[in-house]
């Protein structure tokens, strides 16, 4: 894949802002396309497709039935359900696997490359994804007072804290892995099978679900 540019803040500075828009009443595909790319938009990682580029871009999953397209027109990318229009690219891809390709894209190459790249931002560091994951689903009804993160890496375990209170849930893995989940990047019960490990009660489980739901899909 094509090494991703690094926009300098002049050049972010000069550009007005992507739009990203979704169908009112969208599948979760079509929210997990969009709040993917307003993630790239939030955080600088545009290509110059995204911001500049016209085309079609539909996005199938490898193995589920789920499809959707991704226009690009005028500074704006509108995501909406199923083929809604003809294609200048198609992109197959793991859903599960933060939108890893399963195959060559067909098509406009240019077009395919910048959206695939569009829909695999850099995840951030843990602690600030943990962070940011804490502060939108705090208000989530039976979520635990504290929240603990710890990440297992090279140098040794390293914790974070959030909330006050009874209550606490504990959710342990690799810096990547915490950044994936607390993202929405990477599905947590998909985590619990690789190397995630939580400590919590099964109605803390069912609420953390809900939790990592609502940063993925952004609902």
């Amino acid at each position: 894949m094509a090494k991703t540019p690094t926009l300098s803040p002049d050049s972010l500075a000069q550009r007005a802002p992507v739009r990203i828009e979704i169908d009112d009443d969208a599948t979760p595909l079509v929210r997990l396309l969009g709040r993917t790319l307003r993630d790239a938009v939030r955080i600088g990682h545009v290509p110059d497709v995204l911001d500049r580029g016209t085309g079609t871009v539909v996005v199938r999953s490898h193995n589920t039935p789920q499809v959707a397209t991704v226009i690009l027109r005028d500074g704006a990318v509108t995501v909406t359900g199923g083929v809604s229009a003809p294609a200048d690219a198609t992109l197959v891809v793991d859903l599960e696997a933060r939108f890893a390709p399963t195959q060559d894209p067909d098509g406009d190459a240019e077009l395919a490359d910048g959206t695939l790249r569009a829909l695999r931002p850099p995840l951030p560091s843990w602690r600030e994804a943990a962070k940011r994951f804490w502060e939108m689903t705090r208000g989530i009804r039976g979520i635990p007072d504290v929240l603990v993160a710890v990440a297992q890496g090279p140098d040794g375990p390293q914790e974070a804290r959030f909330g006050s209170g009874p209550t606490t849930y504990r959710m342990v893995g690799t810096p990547d892995t915490l950044a994936g989940v607390f993202t929405g990047a990477d599905y947590l019960l998909t985590s619990l099978d690789a190397d995630l490990r939580v400590q919590g009660t099964l109605s803390q489980v069912s609420v953390m679900t809900a939790a990592s739901w609502k940063v993925r899909f952004d609902v």
